[in-house]
């Protein structure tokens, strides 16, 4: 359902002349990149229905992932806007889906730990930015916090020696063997964030953790500076090579915000940082006529929806990359203007003619719209216009502490695993006993075993009464 300050918004557009042929954007003017911003979100949101009586809240219909990057790219398009518009939208959605224990994780969704963590990144961009918080309910960082808590307890040491499979549950199939690079490189993001906001060395440590086994295994192969898709979790070797631009903004993103937090005293994330924008920059932008390069990725590696909300919300990450690494500002700012320039000159389609596509590069011809009118290219036309804007923001990304009492037995997976193991052993060992026990009784002709049995039967009986 949109506002009705987006239906004024396009009813303008209407007015200036019969149609909008295109979004007009001027990059240096802040009033015209809002404009061309509102355009971009009034599309993305005329398909929305999520916010009326009976709906779910926050559902696009599509998948649990979409829906929580959905309201990451609102709050975004707020921070860099200060249009309050979908706010009301936000706010439902975000308290509606928070759960019992504040870690947006419910047993109703067959969810996987990308869609979880994209929740989880959603509450924490509305921590740093200041977005208002949901009255009476939790912080935003609190959220974020039960999301990483809730990661981390499917950490897997056994298989891989670490990380976290797509799946949550056994039964999802193909899910439940692999572990990919958007969970562990969003979880690798999401635990620099809270090192960087929280100041806690917990996080810190996890975020190094997590980077430290991406590299080990080669789902970040670091010689190359490459984010693989996802390796397999029974051989442990890579499965997919294929680059999502998703997948290198976890890592990227993430990076960034520990060159931050160690206040870039730590040279070892500077040279991470400057390795994975150089395979980008060479691997993902192309020159388009004169201008600077412009964001493809899509044109060159093939895409899905997914990949399509993933282009905007990858120049969105290399946005904030700017605030937290100053010095990549001279590389990434003409890429991102240049991009949103693209991605706006594509906007010509629909009734209104302004709705988007993804083809924002030299292999489009300009101004020609390719017929799609999904979501998915509206929100990405939102994140890289709004992200444009960030020229404008003079504050930096807020800090606060910790929501959380930090056990570090409960919460470290090598002393959880190694207190199963030992439990495992004691009860091998126990049953080991009670079956020699059970065959020296009958060897000298006990007969009390019917009453064993009934005994356990008694407690079996007990144990679920």
């Amino acid at each position: 359902m949109v506002s009705k300050t987006h239906l004024w918004v396009a009813w303008a557009f209407i007015m200036m002349g019969k149609y909008v042929s295109t979004i007009e954007v001027d990059i240096n003017e802040e009033q015209s990149i809002r404009s061309a911003a509102a355009i971009a979100v009034f599309n993305t949101m005329s398909s929305y229905t999520s916010n009326r009586t009976g709906e779910i809240p926050g559902n696009v219909g599509v998948s649990w992932w979409q829906s929580g990057v959905l309201m990451d790219i609102l709050i975004q398009y707020w921070y860099f806007t200060g249009d309050t518009s979908n706010n009301p939208a936000v706010d439902q959605a975000m308290h509606y889906h928070q759960g019992e224990n504040n870690d947006y994780f419910s047993d109703k969704w067959n969810i996987l730990n990308d869609d979880h963590l994209a929740w989880g990144h959603a509450a924490m961009t509305a921590a740093e930015v200041d977005y208002p918080s949901i009255p009476s309910g939790p912080d935003w960082n609190t959220l974020a916090e039960g999301v990483f808590y809730s990661q981390i307890s499917r950490w897997d040491n056994i298989s891989c020696k670490g990380g976290v499979r797509l799946g949550i549950l056994l039964d999802q199939s193909r899910e439940s063997f692999i572990k990919n690079a958007a969970v562990n490189g969003g979880l690798f993001h999401l635990a620099a964030r809270l090192a960087r906001f929280t100041g806690s060395s917990f996080y810190a440590d996890w975020a190094g953790r997590i980077w430290d086994w991406s590299a080990k295994t080669q789902l970040l192969n670091t010689d190359e500076w490459w984010v693989n898709d996802a390796v397999h979790a029974t051989i442990c070797a890579v499965e997919s090579k294929f680059g999502s631009l998703y997948n290198f903004g976890q890592y990227i993103r993430g990076t960034a915000y520990m060159y931050n937090a160690t206040n870039g005293e730590n040279p070892q994330w500077k040279t991470r940082l400057d390795g994975l924008l150089e395979r980008i920059f060479n691997n993902f932008f192309d020159y388009w006529r004169d201008e600077p390069k412009v964001l493809v990725g899509h044109e060159l590696y093939g895409s899905n929806g997914y990949e399509n909300i993933a282009k905007g919300l990858f120049a969105a990450d290399l946005a904030f990359v700017t605030m937290l690494a100053p010095y990549t500002a001279a590389e990434i700012i003409p890429r991102l203007q240049a991009s949103a320039i693209g991605a706006a000159r594509q906007c010509s389609g629909g009734d209104n003619h302004t709705l988007c596509n993804i083809h924002w590069g030299r292999h489009r011809p300009q101004r020609v719209w390719d017929g799609a009118e999904s979501m998915e290219e509206q929100m990405s036309a939102t994140a890289v216009i709004s992200a444009s804007l960030i020229v404008f923001k003079n504050q930096s990304l807020t800090t606060g502490t910790s929501s959380y009492i930090i056990d570090p037995v409960k919460h470290d997976p090598d002393r959880t695993e190694s207190h199963w193991r030992s439990w495992a052993f004691f009860v091998i060992l126990l049953g080991g006993l009670f079956l020699i026990y059970k065959k020296k009784r009958k060897i000298y002709g006990s007969d009390d075993s019917a009453s064993s049995l009934r005994t356990l039967d008694m407690g079996k009986d007990i144990h679920h009464t």
